[in-house]
């Protein structure tokens, strides 16, 4: 992107590239996840409630008052993230809709109660049940240890219910600001308001957290695990720039404003793409968007997205005790057909478990759920679930006059896509898996014996690959996209998928950066599927280079031998 800031430490100032230098008091670095530029005064979420102390024991004849006065703000707090989840689209509706379902989680409504049955106030036993689950999510790791914050954020919001402060959340500034934080609840990500909020930087986090894809889909520069943030006092001026990941404390006002105005007009220029997805040179590319319902389908239907990549399915249902029958199943799945009728449409089948328990699938406590019973494992333990939702997307097509393409989650071996394969194809549908699992990566050619696609989801394929919990800010490094040896694995499964003749997409969050989308289409990758607020950036930027030039970014990259220099390589070769 022209006129981005790129800072490098000279003393102790930093220097834009080019004919002209930004200078400031510091520069930190983060992971940036969000492109653009963002310039203003840094404010910071204001202060949750404290809960007072729980010295005393509530009376036995008053726990009953002390358990409404509970059960009551939940309920609201509950109440009030659903209704924004209406408001909401997109990632924005999904995750307050599922914090939502957090705030009357049986096990910690229960936990609660339990508490204050025994004589803790209200808000003490709302603490004390949150601190209980957050050590259990930690001691599971994983995707659980991310929910954490969402789980804090239920709490805190309760407790200011009951003791009638106002609700917690981020101040709304009075000039553009840059929002700093440790981390946000998805419920004050989603609230944010893009026109005051000009950029976003955290100190945890990671590419694939909650507040990075909403962020995405708000479209506010964003930079994540950022070393010293925590420092930085408010009201200091600083530059959050979403493409290098650098954080540019106190600029010259002029240059910072002269960077912001050529970012802008970069955005206008990427907001007037219309598609279809081709590079400069013609090569045809599918440019797909993530969904996970029909008011997000309608939503992506409004962008240039020549079809859907992902439907998530399980998002649908993640606040059902009980499973949805077929008839039910098949309205909510002719909706996104309907929204994009005649297009291409891949429904993924419930990727339920690990951070996305399915209360009807009957999850059992494992230790290490992201490598447990989740995806396409879960039909081992009941096949029904597969046949059914099958029989729910073999309906609404048939209602629909559509034929859409559907995929399984977490395959590892070709065993798996085969029978996978025999159950779609028996219901008229067009088989395919992701590839997640390194081990389905090595195989791909065998996989695709028995499917008739491939859709890479390098989200938990860069976690499997690189042994890294993609929500740990610490580990955001490795769980780059950018990293060679994942890298290296996508080139293998697009190199199998063209021997035979047969589509690889990528539909992770690598999908939704322009220039690694780039790389994807020079190793062979077909159809890239993202956030809908990302798919005319990734339009735009393959129109601006031919296929010979992808090729030669994606050689580059995979002799590189660390992400830092993967991007390097490639920006000297397509920048």
């Amino acid at each position: 992107m022209t006129g981005t800031l790129r800072t490098e430490t000279q003393g102790t100032g930093a220097s834009l590239s080019g004919p002209s230098a930004l200078r400031g008091s510091s520069v930190l670095r983060g992971a940036p996840v969000v492109p653009g530029v963002g310039y203003g005064p840094v404010i910071r979420p204001g202060r949750r409630a404290e809960v007072p102390s729980a010295a005393s024991v509530v009376d036995e004849l008053d726990r009953g008052t002390e358990l409404e006065r509970f059960r009551a703000a939940a309920a609201v707090v509950a109440g009030r993230l659903r209704g924004r989840a209406e408001l909401a689209t997109g990632a924005a509706s999904e995750v307050l809709s599922a914090n939502a379902a957090m705030a009357q989680d049986r096990g910690w409504l229960k936990a609660a109660e339990k508490l204050i049955g025994t004589g803790s106030p209200a808000t003490a036993a709302a603490d004390a049940a949150t601190e209980q689950f957050a050590a259990m999510f930690v001691k599971v790791g994983g995707l659980m240890a991310e929910r954490v914050t969402d789980l804090r954020d239920i709490r805190d919001r309760v407790v200011a219910e009951i003791l009638g402060s106002p609700e917690p959340g981020v101040p709304t500034p009075t000039v553009p600001s840059v929002l700093f934080a440790d981390d946000l609840a998805p419920a004050d990500t989603a609230g944010l308001d893009a026109e005051l909020i000009v950029g976003l930087a955290t100190s945890l986090g990671g590419p694939t957290s909650h507040t990075a894809i909403i962020a995405r889909q708000l479209g506010i520069p964003c930079v994540v695990a950022v070393v010293g943030l925590d420092d930085v006092p408010e009201g200091t001026t600083a530059v959050v720039d979403g493409i290098t990941g650098d954080i540019v404390l106190e600029p010259d006002a002029a240059l910072a404003d002269a960077a912001v105005k050529t970012a802008r007009a970069e955005l206008d220029r990427v907001s007037q793409w219309t598609g279809p997805g081709r590079t400069s040179d013609g090569h045809s590319v599918d440019i797909l968007a993530n969904v996970q319902d029909g008011a997000g389908a309608r939503a992506a239907r409004m962008t240039a997205a020549d079809g859907v990549g992902l439907f998530r399915t399980e998002l649908c249902f993640l606040d059902r005790d009980t499973e949805p029958t077929v008839d039910e199943q098949a309205e909510i799945y002719g909706q996104v057909l309907d929204a994009f009728a005649g297009h291409k449409v891949v429904i993924r089948t419930l990727d339920a478990g690990s951070d996305k328990p399915l209360r009807f699938a009957n999850h059992a406590a494992e230790a290490n759920p992201a490598l447990g019973i989740r995806g396409i494992r879960i039909a081992e333990q009941d096949r029904g679930i597969l046949y059914r939702q099958l029989d729910g997307i073999a309906a609404a097509a048939a209602a629909t006059g559509s034929a859409p393409w559907v995929m399984a989650p977490m395959i590892a071996t070709a065993a798996e896509a085969e029978a996978f394969a025999a159950d779609t194809r028996a219901r008229g549908l067009k088989p395919g898996v992701m590839i997640e699992v390194p081990a389905a990566a090595l195989l791909a050619e065998h996989i695709l014996r028995h499917v008739d696609f491939l859709s890479i989801g390098t989200n938990d394929l860069a976690q499997y690959t690189m042994a890294a919990d993609r929500m740990s800010s610490q580990l955001a490094a490795l769980t780059d996209p950018w990293q060679p040896a994942v890298i290296a694995l996508v080139a293998h499964t697009a190199k199998a998928g063209a021997a035979v003749g047969k589509p690889v997409g990528v539909c992770g969050e690598a999908a939704a950066d322009p220039l690694l989308a780039c790389v994807l289409v020079g190793l062979g990758i077909t159809s890239l599927s993202a956030a809908s607020a990302a798919v005319a950036h990734v339009g735009a930027k393959l129109s601006t280079v031919n296929l010979a030039q992808c090729k030669e970014a994606a050689a580059a990259a995979l002799k590189t031998d660390s992400s830092t220099a993967a991007r390097a390589a490639v920006a000297a070769i397509l920048n």
